[in-house]
């Protein structure tokens, strides 16, 4: 016989283990904000922009073709910037205590499609640091940039700077936490579901009934001390009247 599951068993379940389901739920997300807030340590973003633009005085129009071999290059530019030839000079120009690897995992490189503008981004646990490794970067880019290409289309837009109140970009504690309360939540209720299948004791009538298939006559009701003191009063009045009706 196939089982199935009803809306009002589901409901009941989740009404029966609701302490458990709650508890999971509110130490997921504790934990979650307590290793983003005591434990993670906080990573600071700093960016500058580069314009790629070749400069022709004797040129009064726009080239079209100049804006696309720009633009093109820019995917080379990309490359160049995260190689050890501009890293190993931003290290040692800052005395940075970081390997080239450990640099190149920290810089991005954004650009916008058919834009001769590209950003260079770069995270750090102090801000300062960040802001001056993004600059160095974008400045040994340019004076190199002659030297490696042959050309010198590259123009620094705009230098990163200190905000006066810079906010982390990670972590971010409060989308942590929504994250783990929505997993705590799920592993509530799975874990309740869980503990549903795995109990087999027979508890009600309804059991019994799913159980032997077979249909229940009677039911033995719950009683307290109160109700059962009671009962027992009843029946022993009772005896003794029979034995004086016998008498």
């Amino acid at each position: 016989m196939e089982e199935t599951i009803s809306l009002k068993e589901i409901f009941s379940t989740l009404t029966k283990r609701i302490k458990l389901i709650l508890l999971i739920t509110l130490v997921a997300t504790a934990i979650s904000g307590l290793v983003s807030y005591f434990v993670l340590t906080p990573i600071y973003q700093s960016s500058s922009q580069i314009l790629v633009n070749q400069t022709n005085p004797d040129q009064q129009s726009i080239d079209v073709n100049q804006v696309r071999t720009n633009v093109e290059m820019i995917n080379t530019y990309r490359v160049i910037i995260k190689s050890p030839t501009i890293l190993e000079q931003v290290i040692n120009e800052l005395d940075l205590d970081m390997t080239v690897s450990q640099l190149t995992d920290s810089i991005t490189v954004n650009s916008e499609q058919n834009s001769q503008v590209f950003s260079i981004a770069a995270q750090h646990p102090d801000p300062l640091t960040a802001v001056n490794i993004v600059n160095t970067v974008g400045d040994t880019f340019q004076k190199e940039i002659p030297n490696i290409m042959n050309v010198d289309n590259v123009s620094i837009l705009s230098k990163a700077e200190v905000p006066d109140n810079p906010s982390p970009v990670n972590p971010k504690p409060l989308l942590n936490m929504a994250i783990a309360f929505v997993v705590g939540l799920m592993a509530g209720v799975g874990l309740a579901f869980l503990l549903e299948y795995l109990d087999n004791t027979v508890k009600t009538e309804q059991d019994i009934e799913k159980l032997l298939e077979l249909p229940v006559i009677g039911v033995v009701p719950e009683m307290n001390e109160e109700e059962f003191q009671h009962a027992r009063s009843r029946v022993s009045k009772a005896r003794v009247g029979s034995e004086s009706f016998e008498a």
